[in-house]
């Protein structure tokens, strides 16, 4: 994710004006994600359940909209040079499928642990992959080398205020179909989304709560704010792996915004993973990747207490390799999913 030593030209605070204005930019590019209700889950919860399906978007994941924002941003001098990005799969689709569609060049630097879906589908974006190094710091090296070298702009995953205001618009679109949701579920990696959304939401209402939900290998943020500064950690095997990387140790901007937003956050081991996109596969009849399912565990777990009101889970994405889902599935066949929830 963000490569740790760079430090960004710019410095400003993300403010909510920002995300109206995000909103207006994406509108023509991006349409507004379902929203539906989960009655087995607000069963299970005993409060009403909705999720918001992100992995309805054309890249699959909710970084289009960060990454949309950005890239309609730039000047036309900086759209001729090309964009550049390195990521863990879905914000290098995003930034690949943009710039196609807007016919700009770009360079997506991934390392070797990116999952072959995610190779295979940016590849048929027609933008140019860089597979460089065995982290995602690593691919962020080679990203950096490139800004300087051929005068590209690099689109960073998350740790840029137009990428969190793009993010943000999720939060505009919940207020308009839950206006008095009461919680909020989010994937936790590198922060963006969690960022975009905690900062509109608050500014609404600061009694909705905000839950961030990580895996327990390598959930770097979570690392991070237990020890008060940006850290490192090697990357290990995960479900979740659109959460692996680093938050960078220069972070401007999701570190302090994460601090500052996050209510409560909720660590979720890898069989609670597999048992969660089993549980969309069979109640939903949905095929989601491990950093969205994630969100779903964390309603299950007893660490989550809902206040009286409507709570909004953000499915964040569906690129997962089907080997992962046919091992789920020969996993869960012919048990009772839900049997080990609260």
């Amino acid at each position: 994710m963000e490569h740790s030593n760079h430090v960004k030209k710019e410095n400003r605070d993300v403010s909510i004006s920002d995300i109206w204005s995000a909103k207006k930019r994406i509108s023509s590019l991006l349409p507004k994600t379902p929203l539906i209700e989960s009655y087995i889950l607000s069963e299970k919860i005993g409060h009403p359940v909705y999720l918001k399906l992100e992995n309805t978007h054309n890249t699959g994941s909710f970084k289009v909209r960060g990454a949309a924002n950005k890239i309609l941003a730039l000047n036309e001098d900086e759209k001729k040079r090309g964009v550049v990005t390195f990521s863990t799969g879905n914000h290098g689709l995003a930034v690949a499928h943009v710039a196609n569609k807007l016919g700009i060049e770009s360079v997506i630097c991934v390392s070797n642990r990116v999952p072959k879906a995610k190779i295979d589908s940016l590849k048929r974006t027609g933008a140019t992959i860089e597979i460089y190094g065995d982290s995602q710091d690593a691919a962020g090296e080679r990203c950096y080398e490139l800004e300087r070298e051929e005068g590209m702009t690099v689109v960073p995953p998350f740790d840029d205020p137009d990428v969190i205001a793009g993010q943000g618009t999720i939060a505009l679109e919940l207020l308009e179909d839950v206006p008095d949701l009461t919680d909020v579920i989010i994937p936790l990696s590198g922060g963006g989304l969690l960022s975009g959304i905690g900062l509109t939401l608050k500014s609404n209402d600061p009694d909705i709560k905000i839950t961030g939900v990580s895996m327990e290998k390598s959930a770097v943020m979570y690392e991070s704010i237990i020890a008060g500064k940006p850290v490192q950690l090697e990357e290990q095997h995960t479900l979740a792996d659109s959460l692996l990387g680093g938050i960078g140790l220069a972070n401007q901007y999701t570190f302090r915004l994460v601090k500052q937003f996050m209510d409560n956050v909720i660590r979720i081991p890898e069989e609670e993973i597999a048992h969660s996109m089993a549980f969309m596969m069979d109640h939903h009849r949905m095929i989601m990747e491990g950093a969205a399912a994630i969100g779903i565990a964390a309603l299950f777990s007893d660490q989550f207490v809902p206040q009286k009101g409507p709570v909004v889970a953000i499915i964040s994405g569906n690129n997962v390799d089907l080997s992962v889902v046919q091992d789920i599935l020969q996993t869960y066949s012919g048990k009772d999913i839900i049997k080990h929830t609260r």
